[in-house]
Order: structure tokens, then C-alpha cells, then sequence
């Protein structure tokens, strides 16, 4: 029944945005038209959903604490991506396909973040007290932001997981719902974000946005950039330059994207306890040390003629001797990390270090692939040019620019190797935000990750993020219905979804 309530949640909005309710008799009557009930501003609404996007909110320190609703700083993700490595603690690198460690619960992406963002919508539509232009800002902007918002998270949760209730899922008279099938929710995600950029007018921009401060210009940037790297998720499905994808790509860029200069990011707060960056929260609050930059990464990091990277100082620790030691990814047995191993690089745990959402260099990258699979035009020359803008756009975002770098052995153009090396600079671009790489690998297949030593899961890294235990007993026809519908005769991590077909 518990869960049964989390989906009632989807979509009834909260009195108190910081402590959401738990029990169904909280809501009161349910009948009570919601856009006539006083409850919290959409300013609150937008500035509590973004917070959740990204920030934990908590410093428990836990592998699951540090997945729920956050999309980019998760030690979860940056495992499954092999950016860290566990040391003390063995729990999720295993890769063990049983319990809740790899079946994780998606339900605070739709009650603390999704029902907040449906509700703003809610509210401006029907030009209630709570979306007042002149306190939240225009109402066409409003609901902009918000669909915009809403269709970055459910793009997320459907790479990690799949088919997922998406159609029916903000729907308070449905308790059960269907899962909408992948490809259905990403052709649905295109329209809603040109639609979204399409209702965007003059007037101000969301007061509670803490993410862009109101900027329009950097929600259209958002949209476009989002829609150019999930049409690129499409390559396996749409390989084909004319396709269905390489449109949408074109398309994308027409609309222009972030250029390799610029990032969109979250910004954590010095001063506010439950808006610091996780990892600070991490090392810094719980006194763990858990996690240590891979000896995955660092290796790949250091295969070229200079035998480094300008980036390894900064993504690791600092040790003796004045090393970035990585430690092997999924061993055997519990391992000490202080003075042995490196953490994280300081600089990327401070309080307010920022969440990369996208980056420059991850767009040069996308526009480099593009060219190399003849999706846009220009071939190798212009492949070339965007792959070594996106090396130099990663080098210049951590402060370590280094003209020369992207012309040594084993880092310079090869026509030969050209989506080994893209998809590899990519990766290592793309540090911490374990979700996003880890499921570029699954895209690409590069770098060529394994798994460790302790993989309960043989030779194979997961395809997926398993669909919460819950859901077999609170919504099973539906569960088994969305297994049928994907050809699975089970909920293995191991299954591959839509985009992700051999």
C-alpha cells in the first residue's frame, strides 16, 4: 500500500515543499479543485523541483541516497560509469542483479520533482493565484521552464530504466499506470521541448529559477542541446543519415545549441546544509571515504605520448609524489582509500561546486560524431575540427587549457579510429556525470569498459537499472505488461532497451 500511495503522489502537489506528505489521509478531500486551494507558489514549486534534480538534500552518504532524484552528481552513476571505484564498501560495482542495489526506486523523480512541475503547469494554465505573473513571472514562461524541466527528468529515467509510466503517470485518477513504451516517450519529449521553446514570449522569465535566473536565452540553449544529444541516443535505432534521428539532430542544431565555450549547470549553495554538492556532503559532512577515482579512468587518461592529462590533477587527489593513483574498479576485497588511493580532486568537492547538466565539449563531441557518421555534412575534416574543440572545451572547463594536448600520440584525429577516440573523450569529459556516460558505453560501446574482478554479473556491465521491486506487487499487470511489450521474460539488468538494440 505504501507504494501503491507513492503513485497517488504523482500528481497531487505538496503544502509544505520540504516535507512532502507520506500518508493519503494528509491530502484532505481530493475532490477539492486544486487550482482553488491555497498551497505553494509555482516560484516555490520550480525552485524546490530543480533543487531535487540535483541536490540530496541529505549527508546519510549512501549509495541510494545519492541516486534518488539527483541526475548528475551520483556516486550510483559514476560507478556504473567507472568514473570512481568502492573501496571499503562493496554494494553496487558487484553488479549484483538481485535486491535494491540494481532495482533502485525512480518514485522521487515523480513525487519530488515530476508532480511539482505538473502542478506549476497546472496552476498557469488555469490562471490561478499561485502562478500570479507579477510575483512568478510570465505565465507563458512559467509553463515553458516547466516542460522543459519535466521532459530533462523523464528523459533520464527512461535511459536508466526503460518503458516507464509516463503517459498516465501524472494522472491523479490512476493509481496503476501504463508504462509508455521508449520510443513513444522520446518522439513525445521532442515535440514538448519545441513546443515548450515555442511558447516562450518577452515577458519575465520564472521567478524561482534557480538554475538560469529567469534567462530565457539559457532555456532555449537548454531545449536545443537536450534534443540534439537524444537524437545521437538514436543511432543504433536511426543510424542513417536521413533518418529519423539524423533530422532531429539537424533540427536541434538549427536551434541552436550551448557552443563549446559555454556549460548549463547547477550551482550549489556555500552557505544552505541541503543545497551543498553531494560529493562535499560525501567526504566532507559524513566523514566517508568510500569512493576513489577508478584506475579505469586514470588509465585511459594517461594512454598517450605524454603519459597524462592536464585533467587528472583535477579529477583526482593529489597524492605523494605528486600521483593521481587510481583504484582498480570492482575488487575483490574491502580496500582502505585515504593516502592510498586518490578521491575525488578537491576542487570538485567543495561546497558549492557546480553540476555540469551539459557542457561544451559534450556538444562539440555529439557534432563531431555527427560528422564522422555523414549526418551532418563536412566528413573526417570537420569531425576533426569538432572533436579537437571538444578536447580543448573540456580542458578549459577545468582550467587546465592545453592547445598542444589534443595533437599528441593516441589523443590526435584518426579517420581510422574516429568513434573510438570521440566516443573515449567523451567519456572523460563527461567526469562524474556517471549516468550520462555510462549510458553513452551503452550507446557506443567505447571506451571498452568491463567489468571488475567481483562481478556478480560475468563479463557483462548492465544495460539498465532494474524496475523497482515494488512495482511487481503495487502496479503487476502493468509490470508485466511493459516486460511483455520489450520482448523481456524478466527484469534483468541485463536487458536492452528501445535505442539500446544490438
Amino acid at each position: 500500500m505504501k507504494n501503491i500511495k507513492k503513485y497517488i503522489l504523482l500528481a497531487v502537489s505538496v503544502g509544505v515543499l520540504a516535507t512532502s506528505c507520506k500518508k493519503f489521509g494528509d491530502f484532505g478531500d481530493t475532490n477539492v479543485d486544486r487550482t482553488k486551494v491555497s498551497k505553494a507558489a509555482t516560484r516555490a514549486l520550480l525552485t524546490y523541483a530543480m533543487q531535487k534534480t540535483q541536490a540530496r538534500g541529505d549527508q546519510s552518504g549512501s549509495s541510494a541516497a545519492n541516486t534518488a532524484g539527483v541526475a548528475v552528481l551520483s556516486s550510483t552513476g559514476a560507478i556504473f560509469g567507472q568514473h570512481i571505484s568502492e573501496g571499503p564498501y562493496l554494494t553496487v560495482s558487484p553488479f549484483n542483479d538481485a535486491g535494491s542495489t540494481l532495482n533502485p526506486s525512480y518514485y522521487t523523480f515523480y513525487s519530488e520533482i515530476l508532480k511539482n512541475l505538473n502542478q506549476i503547469i497546472t496552476f498557469a494554465e488555469a490562471g490561478a493565484p499561485e502562478a500570479d505573473a507579477a510575483a512568478n513571472g510570465s505565465i507563458n514562461n512559467q509553463i515553458a521552464v516547466a516542460r522543459i524541466m519535466k521532459a530533462y527528468v523523464f528523459w533520464k529515467v527512461t535511459d536508466r530504466w526503460g518503458d516507464i509510466p509516463y503517459t498516465e503517470a501524472l494522472n491523479i485518477e490512476n493509481i496503476t499506470p501504463r508504462f509508455s513504451k521508449q520510443e513513444d516517450i522520446y518522439k513525445d519529449l521532442f515535440k514538448e521541448l519545441k513546443e515548450a521553446v515555442a511558447q516562450i514570449d518577452g515577458g519575465a522569465g520564472p521567478t524561482g529559477d534557480i538554475m538560469f535566473n529567469g534567462d530565457m536565452t539559457s532555456w532555449k540553449k537548454f531545449a536545443a542541446t537536450q534534443r540534439l544529444l537524444m537524437a545521437l541516443r538514436l543511432s543504433k535505432v536511426y543510424p542513417n543519415a536521413g533518418d529519423f534521428a539524423a533530422t532531429e539532430f539537424a533540427s536541434a542544431l538549427a536551434a541552436t545549441p550551448i557552443t563549446a565555450g559555454e556549460t548549463l549547470e547547477y550551482t550549489f549553495l556555500g552557505g544552505d546544509p541541503n543545497n551543498y554538492n553531494p560529493w562535499y556532503n560525501n567526504y566532507s559532512i559524513s566523514k566517508r571515504n568510500d569512493f576513489a577515482i577508478s584506475k579505469t579512468l586514470v588509465d585511459i587518461m594517461k594512454n598517450n605520448a605524454s603519459g597524462t592529462d592536464p585533467r587528472l590533477p583535477v579529477y583526482g587527489e593529489v597524492l605523494a609524489g605528486n600521483q593521481v593513483i587510481g583504484l582498480q574498479f570492482g575488487v575483490q576485497v574491502q580496500t582502505n582509500i585515504p593516502n592510498s588511493y586518490s578521491r575525488i580532486g578537491e576542487a570538485l568537492r567543495t561546497t558549492d561546486a557546480p553540476a555540469y547538466i551539459f557542457t561544451g565539449a559534450q556538444v562539440q563531441f555529439a557534432l563531431a560524431e555527427a560528422a564522422k557518421r555523414g549526418w551532418i555534412a563536412g566528413g573526417d575534416a570537420i569531425a576533426a575540427t569538432y572533436y579537437n574543440a571538444g578536447i580543448d572545451a573540456s580542458l578549459t572547463q577545468y582550467g587546465v587549457a592545453d592547445p598542444a594536448f589534443k595533437t599528441l600520440t593516441g589523443i590526435v584525429y584518426n579517420p581510422a579510429t574516429a568513434l573510438q577516440q570521440i566516443g573515449t573523450q567523451r567519456w572523460i569529459a563527461l567526469y562524474l556525470d556517471g549516468w550520462e556516460a555510462w549510458t553513452e558505453f551503452r550507446r557506443t560501446g567505447f571506451p571498452a569498459l568491463v567489468p571488475g574482478p567481483n562481478s556478480q554479473n560475468g563479463t557483462v556491465i548492465p544495460r539498465r537499472v532494474g524496475y523497482p521491486t515494488a512495482d511487481q506487487t503495487t502496479n503487476r499487470d502493468n509490470y508485466d505488461a511493459a516486460l511483455a511489450q520489450q520482448g523481456w521474460t524478466n527484469n534483468s539488468i541485463n536487458n536492452r532497451m528501445w535505442w539500446d538494440k544490438p
